[in-house]
């Protein structure tokens, strides 16, 4: 017998062995009906034992399949429930019912010990939630208290909807003299309350994180505008005043009265907010000269005005006194000296020193403005040391600035404010790299909310989970809202960390909404399926209350083709395609389908993997057949598959392939002209003209092919008008290289000169072909990525860096335009061309000047050659144009500009030139 019988015979008695073991195992529960009694933990770890030999012998699915059809009439079962729960779940499977009901059996008879057991053998493959909460139970049946706090902080990272147990937390914590860890689950808690509309758990919350840690402002305000969004502006209101009294009685009156705006814009009719805000004005400016005149100027304690336009007006009388900035529009920044009991006000303007007006004039025509306002610092400070300080310490400079202008600003709005008066443009570049920076992971600096590229300085830190979330809220576009998310928890942190938040979670929420939704299925509810697989695949735990189940999302989708066309997002159609190949039957027709709006390595090679010829044919066929409205896909198979060379599968021959690509140039030209769909047309013919010239592959097809189908390509070349002159010089003269006689249908010999044209030597033409080449290949890819990164930073109606760009690539336009222009209208003499018999281009004359008695030479070449102080003169002059076509022995009299010129022609001979 061989080693190889031997082994395999081995194997096949160890099989045998393990399965008799548990089929013995299980008929012999069911014979004896062994109670719970004499079940220990060290039963079941005699069962692990043999759940590793199970595993490394393979032979979980038969043992599970076993287990099963026991389960069948044996239904409670220890030993069938506990080895196929495990094995279900080391799958990662979130079919955990077994487990379940035998956790439950022992629950029910109090074995404890036991129970604490299974639910950590299945928390051993990740956190699950009745695990944490049954272990938590068990650990309070034993009476080991800190152990269940220490399994309910697990539990409440991976169950979002509990609030109980975070608001228990949070008392244990008090309790215990960690008041920063009670005050994040008092946090947590209050959160959690208001998703459930909980207004009792709220209002008592809210008063202990009012004692815990008050001036957290920006906490109450996010909470307040959820509490009236989710449940009622009154409850929202209800709160406010609860919050108000700690300010009012601390002499915080700042915020005291910002809180008391806030009821008011809620409930603009509220008599004791009214009151209470004239009481702390009445506070805050104590001290001022003419405080209750303006009180009662701007009718504030009367109930028939506006309480908000009483507020504004109030403040703004109040704001001026003597030592405040103002500004005029005409005057600019200046300081208020003095205000007289008569309402006169005195002030000192950089130009206008002493000026007088009355309060009620400068109430309409003044802004005032705070001693830290950039308007200010920029009048009273030197600009050297203004701008040392912006660029020493761009975060101060970001803070003054945004508060400048109302707390709320954009890239643009900061740049206006420091360019040039502060920084210049070069030092601008650099210093905003380093804001951009700051704005995004400062905590100091916040999103406005609902303003996307706006920036705010927020009184208490934001972190940055809070921005990214922030920023999610502001987008209006679902996929710009995949992107966040992703981000969120790319950034935000790893592991259970990067979820353990309600920013995350209401973010989970959005795109489980679609899925819940039943009137349609669309690309939303295809990609929001991707979101959610992918971030419960990472974090099992979660169980976002909606199915997961791919094929019947797909199913329900009334066009999958414009679904999948429709996802703007390149790894979520990854996602789709591994999900479709796995779950869909005809994969391969979709893949077909799919391909030209998805273009990857991928599906070809899935396709090639699986010997599914038949169907890449029809691939290529089928975007050949629709090249006119599949471009795109149809550049990409020329270019990226070329080796395999693809086009010989579906009897398409590589001339084909090019009069395509260049019917695609056509194409898309005239689509720009007609202003359609512009950008995507100008990339798509980018694409094509690359294959076809930078790439050379028409140079290779003129070197390789015969006569004839280079006469087909070429005149196709020649009927695009917008096709660049310089690429069908350079075509035309290889072709002549090859072919001499070669004829031109429709074009002229290189020798004529076009009407409107004029003569370059071969040197000038190449030079000129050279600045067009670094153009298109040097100063064009880098105007691009400016514009790419400008589009980066915001708003392009409002972004100086994207306008700066776009009139970069004007004048590069127009640089390349005349190039272009100058190129198709030029005609190349060579020395060998030129006929020395009379003065023409190319010609070095001598000639006698009998008004100055000497000999001069003059050579004869062309506009872009022209250098008078060398004695190189072009044709065109005026004095070329004289000397032209003269020959030896000819004596020459003409006038220029009101000189007279008198010439003998002694020689002529062929100029020096390339």
């Amino acid at each position: 017998m061989s080693t190889a019988d031997t082994t395999q015979r081995g194997n096949t008695e160890t099989t045998n062995d393990l399965t008799n073991r548990v089929t013995e195992l299980l008929n012999e529960e069911k014979w004896t009906r062994a109670t719970l009694k004499n079940y220990t933990v060290a039963n079941f770890q005699e069962l692990d034992k043999l759940l590793e030999e199970i595993r490394s012998n393979e032979l979980e699915d038969d043992i599970l399949a076993l287990c099963n059809e026991h389960l069948q009439h044996t239904k409670n079962s220890l030993i069938a429930l506990y080895l196929s729960g495990l094995i279900r779940i080391s799958r990662q499977t979130v079919d955990d019912s077994n487990l379940v009901s035998l956790i439950e059996i022992f629950k029910d008879n109090h074995k404890w010990r036991i129970v604490s057991y299974l639910c950590e053998r299945i928390l051993s493959f990740g956190e699950n939630r009745f695990a944490l909460r049954t272990l938590a139970e068990a650990y309070d049946n034993e009476n080991q208290t800190d152990k269940r706090y220490e399994v309910w902080e697990r539990l409440i990272r991976v169950d979002f909807d509990e609030a109980d147990i975070v608001k228990q937390l949070a008392e244990y914590k008090e309790a215990n003299d960690q008041p920063e860890d009670a005050v994040n689950y008092y946090k947590k808690a209050l959160h959690r309350y208001i998703n459930k509309k909980s207004f009792s758990n709220i209002k008592e919350i809210w008063h202990k994180l009012i004692k815990q840690c008050p001036n957290e402002t920006e906490f109450f305000y996010h909470a307040e505008r959820k509490i009236a969004k989710q449940i009622s502006e009154d409850r929202a209101v209800q709160l406010l005043e609860d919050l108000y009294p700690y300010f009012r009685d601390t002499a915080h009156w700042d915020t005291a009265i910002a809180i008391l705006k806030r009821i008011l814009t809620y409930d603009p009719r509220n008599p004791w907010a009214r009151k209470e805000i004239i009481e702390c004005y009445r506070q805050k400016f104590a001290h001022h000269s003419h405080l209750e005149e303006y009180i009662k100027v701007s009718n504030l304690n009367q109930t028939w005005r506006n309480v908000h336009d009483a507020i504004a007006d109030f403040e703004k009388h109040i704001s001026f006194d003597a030592g405040n900035f103002v500004y005029h529009r005409s005057w600019g920044v200046g300081l208020i000296r003095e205000i007289d009991d008569d309402d006169e006000i005195t002030i000192d303007f950089v130009k206008k020193r002493g000026h007088t007006m009355s309060l009620k004039m400068a109430v309409n025509a003044l802004t005032v403005l705070s001693k830290d306002h950039i308007w200010v610092l920029k009048t009273t400070r030197k600009k050297d040391r203004l701008k040392q300080e912006v660029k020493k310490n761009p975060a101060w400079a970001l803070r003054v600035v945004i508060k400048s202008l109302g707390n709320a600003a954009d890239m643009k709005q900061i740049k206006a404010e420091l360019v040039p008066s502060v920084l210049t443009q070069s030092e601008w570049s650099t210093w905003s790299t380093r804001a951009r920076e700051l704005l995004k992971t400062d905590e100091q600096f916040g999103n406005v909310p609902d303003r996307l590229d706006s920036y705010s300085v927020r009184e208490q830190p934001i972190t940055l989970e809070e921005k990214i979330y922030n920023r999610f809220k502001a987008e209006r576009s679902f996929f710009d809202r995949a992107k966040t998310i992703e981000e969120f928890l790319r950034y935000a942190g790893q592991g259970e960390g990067a979820i353990d938040n309600e920013f995350f979670r209401e973010m989970l929420d959005y795109f489980v909404a679609f899925l819940k939704q039943s009137y349609e299925t669309n690309e939303y509810t295809l990609a929001s399926f991707l979101i959610v697989d992918r971030i419960v695949t990472e974090y099992p735990y979660l169980q976002p209350n909606a199915a997961l189940d791919f094929p019947t999302v797909f199913y329900q989708l009334n066009d999958p083709e414009r679904a999948f066309k429709a996802i703007a997002n390149s790894n979520l159609k990854r996602q789709c395609l591994a999900k479709i190949r796995r779950h869909i039957d005809n994969w391969d027709d979709l893949y077909v389908r799919f391909f030209p709006h998805f273009l990857t390595r991928d599906i070809i090679r899935e396709l090639k993997g699986a010997g599914l010829d038949d169907q890449l044919t029809a691939l290529y066929r089928r975007v050949v057949e629709r090249y006119r409205d599949l471009r795109e896909a149809f550049i990409w198979l020329a270019r990226n598959v070329e080796d395999e060379r693809w086009y010989d599968r579906i009897g398409l021959s590589y001339e084909k392939v090019l009069i395509n690509m260049i019917h695609i140039v056509e194409l898309t030209f005239r689509d720009i002209e007609n202003r359609r769909d512009v950008s995507e047309n100008r990339k798509i013919n980018r694409q094509a003209q690359n294959f076809l010239f930078k790439e050379k592959r028409i140079e290779w097809f003129i070197d390789e092919a015969d006569e004839e189908p280079i006469q087909r390509i070429y005149t196709l070349l020649e009927d695009i008008e917008a096709l660049s002159p310089t690429i069908k010089l350079e075509l035309k003269n290889r072709i002549l290289i090859r072919f001499p006689s070669f004829r031109f249908y429709g074009g002229q010999s290189r020798e004529t000169i076009n009407r409107g044209g004029f003569i370059v030597t071969a040197s000038s033409y190449n030079q000129k072909q050279r600045d067009l080449e670094r153009i298109h290949n040097v100063e064009v890819p880098k105007n691009s990525k400016e514009i790419a990164a400008a589009r980066e930073y915001g708003d392009l109606r409002e972004n100086a860096e994207y306008k700066a760009a776009k009139e970069r690539q004007d004048q590069l336009n127009n640089e390349v335009a005349k190039l272009e222009e100058d190129l198709r209208r030029a005609t190349m003499i060579r020395p060998h061309e030129v006929d020395p018999s009379a003065v023409t281009f190319g010609t070095k004359v001598t000639l006698f000047d009998k008004e100055q008695q000497q000999r001069v030479s003059y050579t004869i070449l062309g506009p872009w050659e022209s250098n008078p102080d060398e004695g190189v003169i072009s044709y065109q002059s005026p004095l070329g144009h004289e000397l032209y076509n003269h020959k030896v022995g000819e004596d020459l009299h003409f006038v220029i500009n009101e000189r007279t010129y008198s010439f003998h022609v002694e020689g002529i001979q062929v100029a020096d030139f390339e």
